[in-house]
């Protein structure tokens, strides 16, 4: 028989039970969580951190390669986007973002024959 105030429920009164069965419960997320940290957002962090200073240290004369794969001199570097010199008398203005990597003064170009 039901009184009030009483429940009839065996489960109702073990309520520091289901603490340590949540707590279980997001440990395989954690675990997740560390493991996605670990392995995708830290290293692109690194490499986003060496291309930003790669693209702070530029000055005028080095030789860059651009996203779209274009490759020419540095002549200027301002604020926002850096101008490359692509041919005698020809000068394109990018986005210092748009530069993938700077080539360094030993390493030639292979040509097709």
């Amino acid at each position: 028989m039901f009184l009030y105030g009483q429940s009839s429920c065996a489960g109702a009164g073990s309520g520091g039970a289901a603490q340590p069965n949540m707590l279980s419960a997001l440990i395989p997320f954690i675990l997740i969580f560390v493991i996605f940290y670990l392995l995708i957002i830290l290293p692109q962090r690194k490499k986003q951190k060496r291309h930003q200073e790669m693209v702070q240290d530029l000055k005028g004369g080095e030789r860059v390669i651009t996203a779209g794969g274009i490759y020419g001199r540095v002549t200027r570097v301002m604020d926002d986007r850096i101008e490359v010199e692509i041919d005698k008398n020809t000068k394109i203005q990018i986005t210092k973002s748009s530069i993938t990597g700077v080539i360094k003064p030993g390493v030639t170009e292979t040509k097709n024959k």
